[in-house]
């Protein structure tokens, strides 16, 4: 008996030794993602494994028969507003001409850009980029891929320099420090981090990525129908665009600029790995999809399909605007109510 009380518990220390020298895990298939383990040593009291290896829930399956109503709506989440600024922090700075970036929590647009360069997240244009007078990019005509099937940014030149145009801008302080080839990297451009990984240093001087707090606010592209098998009213996004100020050459601002489109249910495969910061507790995490999935940010909306293909703000400006939006979202909510009124 006493034999095989020893067996078992030597069996028991040896399962919980193994906890704690578990190897690494994959943080959204990035080598320097948000809460990776280096070396084997997990940063806190349980192995946070939920959302890094968590799957996109699929959407339930509507059929156009079981379509009663449907219509679109552009709205846009605007970043200064508290509840949007999970998805705004934590930013980021640029020092000795390095990107860095928070080591446990990423922004949105930290992860959009890490697979953006990485070609897993597919770029579309806003505009005809042979004419750009065609404002006509949300209806995703216009993708930005590697010239070769599996290209990255960092192995196919063409492609840098095309995604520069999007992700990028000129900078135009003539005393800033010379910053480090992107555009060509190179051995001298390829640092190595404390953790021995390595990381690709910024453009050169006149040029500059976008970093997190240079976006001020998100456009979605949105689809709100009423599903009659299911008897629900739902709403789906499509894509989303980042949105940046447009400045002229003295750094004035002079309006908005959307840098680019992509396509939602791609960026759900995505987003699904990421945590997004917490407020008051650490223990209840979520990715970023299910911050999109459970709508916990506050938009309004800016246009809806009609007949004269009309924005808001082409007959409203200011409060009026936003009251103008306010009055499409009951105009949908009465709707909904209707049908259940007897």
């Amino acid at each position: 008996m006493k034999t095989k009380f020893l067996i078992l518990s030597a069996c028991i220390n040896f399962s919980l030794f193994g906890q704690f020298v578990r190897g690494p895990l994959s943080f959204g298939e990035s080598e320097e993602g948000p809460l990776s383990m280096n070396y084997g040593v997990n940063d806190g009291f349980y192995i946070s494994e939920h959302i890094p290896t968590k799957r996109v829930i699929p959407y339930a399956h509507v059929r156009e028969a079981d379509v009663l109503w449907s219509k679109r709506v552009w709205s846009v989440i605007d970043l200064r507003e508290k509840i949007n600024q999970p998805l705004y922090y934590p930013t980021e700075d640029i020092q000795a001409g390095m990107w860095n970036r928070n080591t446990s929590t990423w922004s949105l647009w930290t992860v959009i850009r890490e697979h953006v360069l990485k070609g897993e997240l597919t770029v579309y244009s806003p505009f005809n980029p042979q004419w750009e007078a065609w404002t006509d990019g949300d209806e995703f005509k216009y993708p930005i891929k590697p010239s070769y099937t599996g290209g990255r940014y960092d192995t196919d030149s063409i492609f840098r320099q095309e995604l520069f145009l999007y992700l990028g801008t000129e900078y135009k302080d003539p005393f800033a420090m010379p910053l480090k080839s992107w555009l060509d990297p190179t051995e001298d451009s390829v640092v190595t981090l404390a953790n021995n990984t390595k990381s690709l240093v910024y453009p050169p001087g006149d040029t500059l990525w976008f970093l997190s707090q240079d976006i001020i606010q998100y456009k979605l592209k949105e689809d709100w129908f009423f599903d009659k098998e299911r008897s629900v009213l739902e709403r789906r996004v499509i894509g989303i665009a980042p949105i940046v100020h447009q400045k002229d050459v003295n750094g004035n601002i002079t309006g908005m600029r959307e840098l680019f489109w992509l396509y939602f249910p791609e960026c759900r495969y995505v987003f699904q790995n990421y945590f997004v910061a917490s407020r008051q507790n650490d223990a209840q995490r979520m990715s970023l999809d299910d911050l999109f999935w459970k709508r916990m940010f506050h938009s309004y909306i800016i246009k809806e399909s009609n007949l004269a293909n009309r924005s808001v703000e082409e007959y409203a400006a200011g409060v009026d605007a936003l009251l103008e939006a306010e009055e499409i979202k009951n105009s949908i909510a009465n709707f909904e109510h209707n049908l259940w009124e007897y």
